[in-house]
């Protein structure tokens, strides 16, 4: 009987100690998990914090772009204005004088209106001149057609209003007279 007592009571540190190994076990598994999952939260707060200041980059960049299109559209044409400030400097000084001398006011004309030209060829504008060429649908505007011995058939006999082409691109067609 010995044996068994001493057994028994041995038995039952034996199964006490098992138990504790288990729950030793499950502790330490759990005590990994909970590190897993504190490596994990700080992982998604890391990401959420690098996607919020992602956002906020992409939005200051969209206002900064939107913000200089606004000052490209505000400020485009101020070469072409402060080109064309000594045009109107000698319009303004054309009028200023009081003469009767036609001719003279004439040349200031001319001189002005080559002045405006030379600005606006500057930016891009040429004028289409086509008395003399081929009638071409593309340039110009076939206002009328008239019988002409001295101009061959479907060629610009004159202009009656002046065409104009920006960048290669058709501003305003020419309004031509064309032989028939």
């Amino acid at each position: 009987m010995q044996n068994t007592e001493s057994t028994a009571p041995q038995g039952a540190p034996g199964a006490e100690e098992g138990m504790s190994a288990a729950e030793a076990a499950v502790q330490a598994d759990m005590e990994a998990l909970s590190q897993q999952l504190a490596q994990a939260e700080n992982a998604v707060a890391e990401m959420r914090d690098v996607l919020l200041r992602e956002r906020a980059e992409l939005e200051n960049q969209r206002r900064r772009l939107q913000r200089d299109l606004e000052q490209a559209r505000k400020f485009a044409n101020e070469r072409l204005l402060s080109d064309l400030l000594p045009v109107f400097d000698g319009l303004e000084g054309g009028l200023a004088v009081e003469t009767a001398d036609l001719a003279a006011m004439r040349q200031g004309l001319e001189l002005t209106y080559k002045s405006l030209l030379k600005v606006a060829e500057g930016n891009g504008l040429k004028v289409i001149k086509p008395v003399g060429e081929a009638f071409n649908p593309e340039l110009h505007q076939a206002v009328s057609m008239i019988d002409s011995p001295a101009h061959t058939s479907g060629s610009v006999v004159s202009t009656l209003q002046t065409g104009y082409v920006l960048n290669d691109r058709l501003l305003r067609p020419a309004m031509v007279v064309v032989a028939n």
